[in-house]
């Protein structure tokens, strides 16, 4: 398995954010985490990331037991983390986005300052991760005047340029209509052949198009784990989530 997670808690306070959350997600695979707003599911992603101690529970990464170790050390382990909210260097074309990320990557990032443009081994390599999410053709575009969706997907290309080996996806598909949802469903399916993806999504089509495998979480608490079929088929889950009517 490439990630193990047993066990895991976080509090605020009174709060029970995650409630022993366990889960294995091996190599090669999209695992989802779905639940209703408070479940839990972004702080789950944040521990997973290092962004937030744990307070009870191990996550182990790679065969390594990386609990204590802080987010940076992970995102060089292999952890990559893209959020909910888009996150993108708006002033700067894709391009300049994607060679920062690798420059930072590689510990030279005051190098960025210099042009990007007299480096043709940066521009290769940044043109690289953007044609891995179909943004070549937009390199030396204002990332501010990107379309949405392509801003999403061009903040994938940030995550990658960090040479991953686990993704972890903040609701990718937030906020988007119904054909730019498909081109990142289309983006995520490409990407699975080459790298492992754990991903928060509330669109359950994009969810049961894509999964391997499927957790549910409620009030911090795994209330259902399996694949789209055994999901689907959970009369619990599809009570007090999915919706009896919905046809997924």
């Amino acid at each position: 398995m490439l990630l193990v997670v047993d066990s895991l808690v976080k509090r605020f306070g009174g709060l029970v954010a995650t409630d022993n959350v366990t889960l294995a997600v091996p190599a090669g695979q999209i695992h989802a985490i779905i639940g209703p707003n408070g479940a839990g599911k972004t702080t789950l992603l944040s521990q997973l990331a290092g962004e937030l101690r744990s307070d009870a529970g191990t996550i182990h990464f790679d065969g390594e037991d990386i609990t204590a170790l802080p987010a940076h050390i992970r995102a060089a382990r292999g952890l990559a983390r893209s959020f909910q909210i888009n996150s993108v260097f708006k002033d700067f074309t894709a391009l300049e986005n994607v060679a920062l990320a690798i420059q930072v990557h590689e510990g030279h990032c005051f190098r960025f300052w210099g042009q990007v443009a007299k480096d043709a081994a940066l521009q290769s390599a940044a043109l690289g991760f953007l044609a891995q999410v179909n943004l070549e053709e937009r390199a030396n575009i204002i990332a501010a005047n990107l379309a949405y969706g392509e801003r999403r997907a061009l903040e994938v290309a940030i995550a990658l340029a960090s040479r991953p080996k686990l993704l972890l996806l903040d609701e990718p598909t937030s906020g988007m209509g119904a054909n730019e949802s498909a081109e990142i469903v289309t983006l995520l399916a490409k990407l699975k052949r080459t790298l492992t993806i754990l991903l928060i999504e509330h669109d359950m089509n994009a969810v049961f198009a894509l999964a391997d495998r499927i957790t549910v979480l409620v009030y911090g608490r795994t209330v259902a784990a399996g694949s789209p079929e055994e999901i689907r088929a959970n009369t619990d889950v599809r009570r007090a989530y999915l919706g009896e009517d919905e046809d997924f």
